[in-house]
């Protein structure tokens, strides 16, 4: 019983000790505390008081009630989103106009995301192997500047290359006898996804290849060294030391990724769609601009907004999943 007893009392003065060491560290560290205070303060303010609006997709909500003061409908804007009321027979409706804000978005961000990685790890292994600093430098500089252009800026600059009648890419193609006639790229459905997907390439690309230069200095040295000694060229000391060696980070920005399909670039679509190109430009974000800001249904804007965050949730845990079953590198 004694001895029982001295070991209950050295497990409570063991915890005690670490308390007292976890707030003696807390003393030392107060200045970064209160540094992240604003931080904490922002999140908070910024990120999780504006979720109280959520409730608004459940709700048949009107501005001229208060926030609380309004009748709950349940899922009714959620089953909205897929099936809408046909005032012309009284039944209901497949909700096209949702589900092809849905097709866009999805094609769009599958568009860029693939692009974005394949031409990101091409571009980083590429600056690996260079052993001219100065080039490294330049290209390094080059691709890296787009990323601090707002995408604003980039949509206009955009807009003006692909201008019908002066635009730089017409007049380089007709010089070059490519082309007959000018092609009206922005008028034309087809091209549409493409322009939005290669234009988050040249704003992005230098941007995202950090991570992965980053990922290839953890690489040792000596793996080269050995790999030349047993007559291993360029290529192959690529493909069977380089790539493995950042397959677990390729494999977590995968992952991240996964995240954010249901989130493509607002301002391209916004400011090139036009009455030629509605049908594969708008998104889901416009969808919720539209009948949140432009027709004050804040309900259902609310609803998709909703709907878009879950889906990214849903495909990251997935993601993450399969990462974990496969015995990869994962995020959670």
């Amino acid at each position: 019983m004694k001895s029982k007893k001295k070991e209950d009392s050295a497990v409570i003065n063991t915890e005690l000790a670490n308390k007292k060491s976890k707030w003696k560290m807390l003393g030392k560290q107060k200045g970064l505390i209160i540094m992240s205070v604003p931080f904490v303060l922002y999140i908070i303010l910024f990120r999780y008081v504006p979720l109280l609006g959520w409730t608004m997709a459940f709700q048949d909500y009107t501005p001229r009630h208060g926030f609380f003061d309004q009748t709950w409908v349940g899922f009714k804007w959620f089953i909205e989103l897929f099936k809408t009321h046909d005032y012309s027979t009284g039944g209901t409706k497949i909700n096209l106009e949702f589900l092809r804000a849905l097709r866009n978005t999805v094609g769009m961000s599958l568009i860029s995301t693939v692009l974005g990685y394949i031409t990101a790890i091409l571009i980083a292994v590429f600056l690996n192997e260079v052993r001219h600093i100065g080039i490294k430098r330049f290209v390094q500089t080059v691709s890296y500047l787009p990323h601090f252009l707002s995408w604003v800026i980039v949509t206009s600059l955009v807009a003006n290359v692909l201008n019908v009648e002066d635009g730089a890419l017409n007049n380089i193609l007709l010089f070059f006898h490519i082309i007959k006639e000018p092609i009206q790229w922005l008028a034309t459905p087809k091209y549409f996804w493409n322009i939005i997907g290669w234009t988050y390439v040249w704003k992005e690309v230098g941007w995202n290849t950090i991570v992965y230069l980053g990922a290839m200095t953890a690489i040792d040295p000596c793996l080269y060294e050995a790999a030349e000694i047993d007559g291993c060229g360029r290529l192959r000391k690529i493909w069977h030391i380089t790539l493995p060696g950042i397959k677990s980070t390729i494999i977590i920005m995968m992952i991240m990724s996964a995240g954010h399909i249901l989130d493509s670039n607002f301002e391209m679509p916004f400011f090139l769609k036009n009455g030629m190109n509605i049908d594969v430009a708008n998104t889901i974000d416009l969808y919720v601009l539209q009948y949140g800001f432009k027709l004050f249904n804040f309900s259902i804007a609310t609803a998709a907004g909703i709907f878009k965050n879950a889906v990214n949730i849903i495909l990251l845990l997935i993601a993450n999943a399969i990462a974990k079953k496969s015995g990869e590198e994962r995020l959670i």
